[in-house]
């Protein structure tokens, strides 16, 4: 696969922390989902400016090809309440065998045995065994049945989300999230964390625009936290892509290819020429490193010292990504899954 660019320096993780108010995560989603704002770098010039998300068609029209990731959330959060342990599936590797990771790490041993209790009433619970641990601390699980998940699991929210809403005295799950973190249009079920720069679309809006699908199926690469104080030590974990049939050619057409999400850019940067097929990718967008097939990005606002935080360095330099949240948090934009959205011109 294709890996980012040796670093000219050593850039730190450091380069990439910043102080975030607590009341600045988004805990739930906006109204509407395209109520949210805009933020709109422009490298070119270095200015940046906030409008209405409903404004995007201002930078973005004929000529741009978006492209967007259609992989749906699944219900990968299972938890037995007493005593309490949870598991969050991963990737189902063969039918009925899952990589998960959980917690706490004393009850989810090899050998354990979990005991999940079904979310509709008269459904008997499900069994998920813990088979053995791997060299990075992810688990192979057994499930003792094969069934849908959104009869078992939660909507996997990321812990921002829980604790944001705990400050606030809501439950952890809403009923809103079973819809609104989805993406209007996910299709291929397979990821734990959702591709967050396309909830701000509507049909209406997206409609709007000429626009095209990737998969990538989101887990511990665009998750987990960076850890070393060198970005360039850290390694990244697989992720499963797939690129469809006559995707190049359109691109190719296209004055501007314009990357709906970090997730959608790593799949672009992995397979510049677009080939079809599927894929799974390492790559690690970081500064220096120079896109080679997006030309435009949106994306939402990420955590501190993040790998989502640094590929959208790549694009701004580092510099510009750091007076871009400068302004976020002096605006008050709304920040993370259910939060506000930057254009990357």
């Amino acid at each position: 696969m294709v890996v980012s660019e040796a670093s000219r320096r050593a850039v730190k993780t450091s380069e990439f922390q910043f102080e975030l108010p607590e009341e600045l995560i988004a805990a739930r989603p906006t109204d509407r989902r395209d109520g949210s704002r805009l933020m709109v770098v422009d490298r070119a010039s270095g200015r940046i400016e906030t409008v209405p998300f409903t404004e995007i068609g201002r930078w973005l029209g004929p000529g741009d090809l978006l492209v967007l990731n259609d992989s749906r959330v699944i219900h990968a959060r299972l938890v037995q309440p007493e005593p309490r342990a949870e598991l969050l599936l991963l990737e189902e590797t063969s039918p009925g065998y899952w990589l998960a990771i959980g917690k706490p790490a004393k009850r989810i041993l090899p050998g354990a045995r979990l005991t999940i209790p079904a979310r509709r009433e008269g459904l008997p619970p499900l069994e998920a065994q813990i088979v053995r641990t791997l060299p990075d601390g992810s688990r192979v699980v057994r499930l003792s049945a094969e069934s849908e998940l959104n009869v078992y699991g939660e909507m996997p929210l990321p812990p921002y989300i829980v604790e944001a809403r705990q400050r606030l005295g809501l439950p952890a799950q809403l009923p809103e999230d079973e819809e609104r973190y989805q993406t209007v249009y996910a299709e291929r079920e397979g990821s734990v964390a959702a591709p967050t720069a396309g909830l701000h679309f509507t049909p209406e809006l997206l409609a709007k625009f000429d626009h095209a699908f990737v998969t990538l199926h989101v887990g511990l690469g665009t998750f987990r936290p960076v850890k070393v104080a060198e970005i360039e030590d850290h390694e990244m974990h697989e992720e499963r892509f797939e690129i469809p049939e006559g995707l190049a050619e359109r691109a190719a057409r296209a004055r501007r290819v314009v990357a709906v999400g970090t997730t959608t850019a790593r799949v672009l940067e992995s397979v510049p020429d677009l080939r079809p097929g599927p894929g799974r990718t390492r790559i690690f967008i970081r500064p220096p490193y120079r896109p080679k097939r997006t030309d435009v990005l949106l994306t939402n606002f990420h955590l501190p010292g993040s790998t989502l935080l640094m590929l959208v360095a790549a694009f701004t330099g580092i510099a510009l990504q750091r007076e871009a949240y400068r302004r976020a948090v002096e605006e008050r934009f709304r920040f993370f899954s259910y939060g506000d959205a930057m254009l990357v011109l």
